[in-house]
């Protein structure tokens, strides 16, 4: 895959069409975690956009819709929070997940708290790789629920 590419989860569900599938933006330099991702979350009823770096992410979020973004924190040509703090910025009513897998090469000094810093420029959920699919699949119900669209949220209210 070309530096920079998007890639639009070829599976469409027949059944329900693509337009009741909520969809989700992954943005990731490692091509093996956005492969696990995309796989785990087709499986469970989702619609990927895979970005490769966090570039082809914000040309993705320009058009597309989403109902949710899963951001790396550490990626090339994005410093740190760049990523997350440009994305939240971008799509303030889009919920984000902010994942990091940075390991402390000196386990013994202070480290600062990364996950921690991200959710304060915006994501509603961190997660630190390497995280179970079970752990994925809570934050992402969990953020869904919890930013329903407004005609949905009035209708659950309704109902």
């Amino acid at each position: 895959m070309p530096h920079g590419s998007i890639i639009e989860s070829p599976k469409r569900d027949t059944q329900t069409g693509t337009e009741c599938l909520r969809h989700i933006l992954v943005v990731d330099d490692d091509p093996m975690v956005c492969m696990a991702i995309e796989v785990y979350l087709q499986r469970n009823h989702f619609r990927v956009t895979i970005a490769e770096g966090g570039e082809a992410g914000l040309r993705a979020l320009e058009h597309e819709q989403f109902d949710l973004m899963i951001i790396d924190i550490f990626m090339p040509h994005m410093r740190g929070f760049e990523s997350i703090r440009i994305f939240h910025e971008r799509a303030p009513a889009i919920p984000l997940i902010a994942m990091s897998g940075y390991a402390f090469a000196n386990l013994n000094s202070p480290a600062p708290d990364f996950l921690r810093m991200a959710l304060e420029l915006g994501a509603a959920r961190c997660l630190r790789k390497p995280f179970t699919p079970h752990a994925l699949l809570a934050a992402i119900n969990d953020c869904l629920a919890e930013h329903r669209p407004a005609d949905a949220a009035s209708a659950a209210r309704l109902g």
